[in-house]
C-alpha cells in the first residue's frame, strides 16, 4: 500500500538553515497491516508520514501509494489524499464548525459529493468511531477531550481512506479515553483498514501494532515484529527511547536470575508467564 525507495527530504536546501530530516528511507507497508513508527523527537517521524499523502514532496528517492508514483507528472493529489488520511497530533484544535455533523461533513463536502452521500458518510464515520447520534448536532467545543478527538478522526474517516495515519492519537487523553481510542483503531484494522500509528508511548505500540519501524536521526534504525524490536532493549535505550515498563520489569527479573523469556512486552504476556511459573512451582 505504501512503498518508499531511498526517500530523502531536506528542509531549506542550499540555505544556512539546511536540514536533512529523513535520509535514504526504504520501507514497505502492506495493505491491511497495522504498523507502528517510533523514534525520539526530531528523528523524522512526522516528516516521513507527511510524504504518505503528498503534504511533503521528496527531495530525492521515490514514494508509491497503492502503486502510484507520487513524483509522476499531473499527479491527482485529491485522489491520493482520499486514499491516505492523516490525523495529526491534537487534531481537535482544527475543529471549526458549528456542529459535530458539519465538522465531519467538511471533507466529503469539499470532495463535491451530493448532500445525501455526505449525510450517509457522516453517519457511517460517526458510527465507526463510536460517536453517539445525539452528539452530532452539538457544538464540538462542548464535548470532552476524547470526544473531540473522535470527531476529528471521524472527519478523516468520512472521506473513506484506505490508509489511516495517526500521529500521537492518544496524546493528552486520560487512560480510559486512550484505551477506548486504541480499541477502535484496532477494530478498524481488523476490518481491513491499513493503519500507521506514530507514538511515543511504547505501551500503546506494544499492545496494538503488528510491526514496528524505529527511526533515529532521520533514518531507519531497526524494523521488525514487536517482539523482535523490544527484545533489543539496550539499543533502544541508547537511542533515547523507552521500552514498555513491563519489559523493564521482566529484564530486572532476568538479571536477578529468574528464567523469563525475552519477548514479554505486555501486561497480559507477563501475567501468563508469571502464572505459569507459579503453577510449575506449586506442582513441584
Amino acid at each position: 500500500m505504501i512503498r518508499t525507495e531511498q526517500l530523502s527530504h531536506v528542509y531549506q536546501p542550499g540555505s544556512p538553515f539546511e536540514k536533512k530530516a529523513v535520509s535514504d528511507i526504504s520501507i514497505h507497508i502492506k495493505k491491511g497491516e497495522f504498523v507502528g513508527i517510533i523514534g525520539h523527537t526530531g528523528s523524522g517521524k512526522s516528516t516521513l508520514i507527511q510524504h504518505f499523502n503528498a503534504l511533503e514532496k521528496a527531495t530525492s528517492g521515490k514514494i508509491y501509494i497503492d502503486g502510484v508514483d507520487l513524483s509522476a507528472p499531473k499527479l491527482n493529489l485529491r485522489e491520493i489524499r482520499r486514499k491516505v488520511g492523516v490525523v495529526f497530533q491534537y487534531p481537535e484544535h482544527q475543529l471549526m464548525e458549528e456542529t459535530v455533523r458539519k465538522d465531519i461533513a467538511f471533507g466529503p463536502k469539499n470532495m463535491g459529493l451530493s448532500t445525501g452521500e455526505i449525510d450517509d458518510r457522516v453517519i457511517e464515520a460517526a458510527k465507526m468511531i463510536g460517536l453517539k447520534d445525539e452528539l452530532l448536532d452539538k457544538s464540538p467545543f462542548d464535548l470532552s477531550g476524547g470526544e473531540k478527538r473522535r470527531v476529528a478522526i471521524a472527519g478523516v474517516l468520512a472521506m473513506r481512506p484506505q490508509v489511516l495515519v495517526l500521529d500521537e492519537p492518544t496524546a493528552g487523553l486520560d487512560p480510559v479515553g486512550r484505551d477506548d481510542l486504541l480499541k477502535l483503531v484496532g477494530k478498524m484494522n481488523s476490518e481491513g483498514m491499513t493503519i500507521v500509528l506514530v507514538s511515543h508511548s511504547m505501551e500503546d505500540i506494544a499492545k496494538t501494532v503488528q510491526r514496528v519501524i524505529v527511526m533515529n536521526e532521520g533514518g531507519i534504525a531497526m524494523e521488525g515484529s514487536v517482539a523482535h524490536v523490544f527484545a533489543r532493549r539496550d539499543e533502544l535505550l541508547a537511542m533515547g527511547l523507552n521500552v514498555p515498563q513491563i519489559s523493564t520489569l521482566m529484564a530486572k527479573l532476568r538479571d536477578a536470575g529468574v528464567n523469563i523469556p525475552t519477548d514479554v512486552y505486555t501486561i497480559d504476556q507477563a501475567k501468563q508467564v508469571i502464572l505459569k511459573m507459579f503453577r510449575k512451582a506449586w506442582q513441584d
